[in-house]
């Protein structure tokens, strides 16, 4: 996936998938332009997603979930096809990951629809678990 910056904050974004923005836009989908969307995972930024261009943002009060990136609380979900919050992989950190590689194998996941960063939560998962041990 390619990669582009920013216009608010100039962190690097992803690309990201237009059903991600479809699925989880609180707006009318008629303000969706027809060019590549990224998403902006800067955890200080309010922005959640944005046009190749800059010319236009949508920010995370706009979406439908919160955006682990962006609102790490415990609360949090990290998976949100499995329904995992922050605080499930800071308790059960090991049985959470095998929880989602076993969804994942069962091809139960729908990451690009259901998570705001369009891809696998796993890696975010694996990451706060490591660091809780």
């Amino acid at each position: 996936m390619a990669s582009t910056t920013c216009p608010v904050c100039g962190g690097v974004g992803r690309n990201v998938d237009t059903a991600t923005l479809k699925a989880l836009l609180a707006v009318s989908l008629r303000q969706l332009r027809a060019m590549p969307y990224a998403f902006c995972a800067t955890a200080t930024c309010d922005v959640a997603y944005f046009t190749q261009d800059g010319a236009q943002t949508f920010d995370k009060a706009q979406v439908r979930v919160p955006i682990y990136q962006k609102e790490a609380d415990d609360t949090t979900p990290i998976c949100y096809c499995f329904g995992h919050t922050v605080a499930d992989v800071r308790r059960e950190g090991a049985a959470v990951v095998a929880d989602i590689e076993a969804g994942i194998q069962a091809d139960q996941c729908a990451c690009n629809w259901r998570n705001p960063q369009g891809t696998c939560c796993l890696g975010n998962v694996k990451q706060l678990a490591k660091r809780r041990g």
